[in-house]
């Protein structure tokens, strides 16, 4: 009875916890560049004095699935997909690297690429600063050239490069904000190895079928877990009234 009323109540808490996972993994279906959370359960002993025999059940987040997803085709001029692995890197909102696979860009009002939430995009030596009045290509290994509007269209100029990284999957961490970092809070070493695809943007690997098995699959086995803590409450019952009777 103890081991089921724990792990039943317990079971239910987390399930809901794997349910808010899933439907972030949903609300994300259209976000460019996105990495779908990975969620598992475990059980876990409670340590306790007097309580040797009682289990729980965690939620935990094994990870993220960093399977590459298609490009779309844009022909927008500041977007640029990451070709295979790798990341482009920003400056978080603690002005401290992060990385992601987003590569819809802007430039701010001061001539500073950003990405669409606003955060600087950096390159090899900071924040990227693009003159006014030109139009910008990426090249493919990040490097943003201007080209001046008007007579001097054939002028082109170098005015920085994307700063491109790829640390190993297990050493990254997904933020609050949904951005990567490393665990150990270091910064990453450029990769020159890298290609960016230009006029193109990386879909969401999420899987809207997958993700919506998984809800349904979910709320199965919270009901399951509801009906093993009624059916202790029942035993519980009976045994107070046999215990009645036989008093």
């Amino acid at each position: 009875m103890d081991k089921l009323i724990y792990t039943a109540m317990t079971g239910a808490s987390h399930v809901l916890q794997q349910q808010a996972a899933v439907s972030e993994n949903l609300a994300n279906t259209n976000t460019p560049g996105f990495r779908a959370t990975l969620n598992t359960f475990r059980a876990v002993p409670l340590v306790g004095e007097g309580l040797p025999t009682r289990t729980f059940v965690v939620d935990s987040t094994s990870g993220s699935d960093f399977t590459p997803a298609a490009f779309q085709p844009t022909g927008r001029e500041l977007d640029v997909a990451v070709n295979g692995a790798g990341w482009i890197v920003v400056q978080d909102a603690d002005g401290k690297e992060a990385y992601t696979r987003n590569g819809s860009l802007q430039i701010s009002s001061n001539g500073v690429l950003q990405t669409r939430t606003g955060l600087n995009v950096l390159g090899d030596s900071g924040p990227i600063t693009i003159p006014q009045g030109v139009q910008v290509t990426f090249a493919k290994d990040g490097t943003i050239s201007a080209v001046p509007e008007g007579p001097q269209a054939a002028s082109v100029s170098a005015v920085g490069r994307l700063k491109l990284v790829n640390p190993p999957a297990e050493q990254l961490d997904r933020g609050g904000d949904g951005l990567f970092r490393l665990k150990d809070g270091s910064a990453a070493a450029v990769d020159a190895k890298i290609e960016v695809v230009p006029g193109n943007l990386e879909g969401s690997n999420v899987s809207t079928v997958e993700m919506l098995v998984n809800m349904i699959s979910l709320a199965r086995k919270f009901d399951m877990q509801m009906k093993m803590l009624q059916s202790a409450d029942n035993n519980a019952k009976q045994a107070s009234s046999i215990m009645s009777i036989a008093g």
